[in-house]
């Protein structure tokens, strides 16, 4: 058996290389899927534009960030980044409704089919991937500021007596509650507001909602600006955790639909678990549990390999087969959402 010391310190160890960084991805995730899923659930296509997009406000923050930087202006122990955020919504909803009017409006009014739509965002993508780099360029572009770290793995070590130390960065906590808060302020809006109401039975039933009296263009406007805001703040929480790429951009769009897909298609609640389930086994398969399990284990069953189902690399390659696995055995999601 294990000793109590060895148990905490695999348990600190899982916590800060499995739970924290899968809580935080999950929460960039679930963002981006609600995203996914509200365009999904309302204007009824895929917005492959939707990695991009977030890839747009970031970008557009940065830019508003650096300014602010230049004048002198920062935010305390917090990132500039989320003094400019406001500034960066604004751009990207402005962006996308403007994208709305010159592009999708057209296949709308022409009743045209929802492979129509996507086969036109995939088009969109490629505009605004490659607007993203004449604007700021290809290259990785650093914009955090403020704090770092609230604690760090050696103050944790010598506070505790435990041989691994636990490092709490400054951008985890603000992913996981800016996610909290934002996620919270949209069920609110979707239950009890009007507006928020009217979009429910937009997406429930198109032509009963309608003889209502419900406005499309206003269902419509609303959709896109709550999709740029969740692609922004995604966006920017995934720059100031990681570090600003356009083309990573592009690649998280594998497991933000497989976010929103395992979760179910048009279902708020569902891009949340599904956006977590997403980032833990991502971490989980990648993650090497040698030394978790040395502490674990009696000295003679210590393992020799590093105990890594996936190299990190092949991270992406989980999103794809929890895709293909879902849309083979539940093709509706976890909370019976529409099918693809």
């Amino acid at each position: 058996m294990p000793e109590i010391i060895d148990i905490l310190n695999a348990l600190v160890l899982m916590t800060n290389y499995v739970i924290l960084p899968a809580l935080t991805y999950g929460s960039q995730l679930a963002l981006g899927a609600l995203g996914v899923t509200l365009v999904f659930g309302i204007l009824r296509f895929s917005n492959f534009a939707h990695g991009d997009t977030m890839a747009f406000g970031a970008m557009a923050t940065i830019i508003v960030t650096w300014w602010l930087q230049s004048m002198g202006v920062s935010f305390g122990p917090l990132p500039t980044a989320l003094l400019a955020l406001p500034f960066g919504i604004a751009v990207t909803a402005i962006f996308v409704l403007l994208t709305d009017k010159v592009v999708y409006k057209h296949y709308r009014g022409i009743g045209a089919k929802p492979i129509t739509f996507v086969m036109v965002s995939v088009g969109v993508m490629f505009i605004m991937n490659g607007l993203v780099r004449f604007i700021i360029g290809p290259g990785d572009q650093r914009f955090a500021d403020g704090v770092r770290f609230i604690f760090k793995a050696r103050e944790f070590k010598d506070w505790s007596g435990l041989d691994q130390g636990l490092a709490l960065r400054s951008s985890q906590v603000i992913t996981i509650v800016l996610a909290v808060i934002l996620v919270a302020a949209l069920f609110w809006f979707l239950q009890k507001t009007k507006t928020g109401k009217a979009m429910r039975a937009f997406s429930d039933n198109e032509n009963l909602a309608l003889l209502s009296g419900i406005d499309p263009a206003k269902i419509v406007r609303i959709t896109w600006i709550l999709a740029a805001v969740l692609a922004t703040v995604a966006g920017v929480l995934y720059g100031l955790d990681k570090s600003f790429k356009p083309f990573v951009y592009f690649q998280l769009l594998l497991p933000i639909f497989a976010a929103a897909i395992v979760g179910g298609l048009g279902k708020p609640i569902g891009a949340i678990a599904g956006g977590f389930i997403v980032a833990f086994s991502e971490v989980a398969v990648t993650y090497v549990y040698k030394k978790f399990l040395i502490y674990l284990l009696p000295e003679h069953l210590e393992p020799n390999s590093l105990m890594q189902l996936l190299a990190t690399e092949y991270k992406f390659a989980v999103s794809f087969v929890i895709l293909v696995l879902v849309l083979l055995v539940k093709p509706t999601g976890l909370f019976k959402g529409k099918v693809v």
